[in-house]
């Protein structure tokens, strides 16, 4: 269980990546706590996907719209499994291209994901918006609450968003928090949007990434090399590698 303490203030992690302060961000998570984290663009408000309660708190608490639907932010690309059915070729050499960093991928969503973390495109698809951010500090508190958690940014909707963890308390929101300071996080452009459900790109949002660096890592991009592209990112082909299991087998 988690204590009062583990739950609201905030703790300072001077030393980057401190396995102390990612413990009790995780803990206070599992708890089904929201939390606010330093990402590498602005602070987010953090909830376990496991947990739809706290997601439906940091709707509450940041007043957020209920027809938007929040990103998912994971440690590592073996979390998209987890989120999606299906991780295309293209969305993964966009990925391997950006990954960690400004990047968000619209996926298909698995049907059993939080409502919250979903929406339905105008072609009825459920989707999820997936991003691995480029913080670590961020990727590790990720890592030691399941992998994946539902984050935006932190800020009353409507208002600027917190770039330093003081200005967390700032805004407020309905209820106090635990804020994870990790120093200032950059702000300025927010991620680019990619919509990748298929083997085409739509550009949503063209922010941190420009449309012209995401065509280039496209570039040149063969039908057929879809397996080749996802064995990099799949960790049960991974694992067969390394246990010498021939392709042919797999």
């Amino acid at each position: 269980m988690s204590s009062r303490a583990d739950q609201i203030g905030t703790l300072a992690a001077d030393s980057g990546v401190d396995a102390e302060v990612v413990a009790r961000a995780a803990r206070a998570l599992r708890a089904g706590q929201v939390i606010a984290i330093p990402t590498d663009t602005v602070y987010g408000l953090a909830a376990a996907i496991e947990k739809p309660e706290a997601i439906e708190r940091l709707y509450a608490i940041k007043g957020r719209p209920e027809e938007k639907a929040i990103p998912v932010l994971i440690s590592d690309t073996e979390n998209v499994e987890r989120l999606s059915p299906h991780f295309s070729a293209m969305a993964a050499r966009l990925a391997r291209s950006f990954w960690p960093g400004a990047l968000t991928l619209v996926l298909p969503a698995l049907p059993d994901l939080p409502r919250r973390v979903t929406e339905v495109t105008g072609d009825g698809l459920q989707t999820v918006a997936i991003r691995m951010p480029g913080n670590a500090l961020a990727r590790a508190i990720i890592a030691a609450a399941g992998g994946a958690l539902a984050v935006t940014s932190a800020n009353r909707s409507g208002a600027a968003p917190a770039v330093e963890a003081r200005e967390v308390d700032r805004f407020a929101l309905s209820q106090p928090l635990l804020v994870i300071d990790g120093g200032r996080a950059p702000g300025g452009v927010p991620s680019t949007i990619v919509r990748a459900t298929s083997e085409q790109p739509e550009i949503l949002r063209e922010g941190a990434i420009p449309a012209s660096a995401i065509a280039k890592a496209l570039a040149g991009m063969e039908a057929g090399h879809g397996e080749d592209v996802w064995a990099r990112y799949d960790p049960r082909v991974r694992e067969q590698e390394r246990n010498g299991v021939p392709k042919e087998t797999r």
